[in-house]
């Protein structure tokens, strides 16, 4: 069975370096068997390629791919506590904040993208419980930030 990282080179992924916190916190935590990561942004290259509400400035495609690149920002941040990622054990849960404009409810859909990414990533190991909250802005007017819990060996 391929690892993980396997996984991501097969998709065409490249773990990024931790995204620098944007303020007071730092972007993991491991406590026992779990690391819990800050909310991620989704920051290629310190850049928001989007910004604006869901629904209005920014597709719910667009933001789908955004909350992939959010997971993708978390996988990079599990990495740097625990070394490599075939020491997660499974993805327990996902947290996803989506700007959403008036009468937009596709927050599920859009945070799929990071959903979806950590199947692809762990397999069955990826499946997790989730939510997807739509909120009136996030941090640097992103469309999307998704956190993660992860139990780790």
């Amino acid at each position: 069975m391929a690892t993980p990282e396997e996984r991501l080179a097969d998709l065409g992924i490249e773990l990024p370096e931790v995204v620098p916190p944007l303020a007071a916190y730092v972007p993991a935590v491991r406590t026992g068997g779990h690391v819990y990561t800050s909310g991620q942004l989704p920051l290629v290259k310190g850049e928001l390629s989007a910004t604006g509400k869901v629904g209005a400035e920014v597709s719910p495609e667009e933001a789908k791919e955004q909350a992939r690149i959010c997971a993708v920002n978390a996988l990079a941040a599990i990495r740097s506590l625990v070394g490599d990622l075939s020491q997660v054990v499974r993805i327990v849960k996902v947290v996803g904040f989506v700007a959403s404009a008036p009468g937009f409810t596709g927050q599920p859909q859009v945070v799929n993208g990071a959903s979806e990414l950590l199947g692809e990533v762990f397999g069955e190991a990826g499946v997790h419980a989730r939510s997807a909250v739509g909120v009136a802005v996030l941090p640097l007017d992103a469309a999307v930030e998704v956190e993660v819990i992860a139990e780790v060996r």
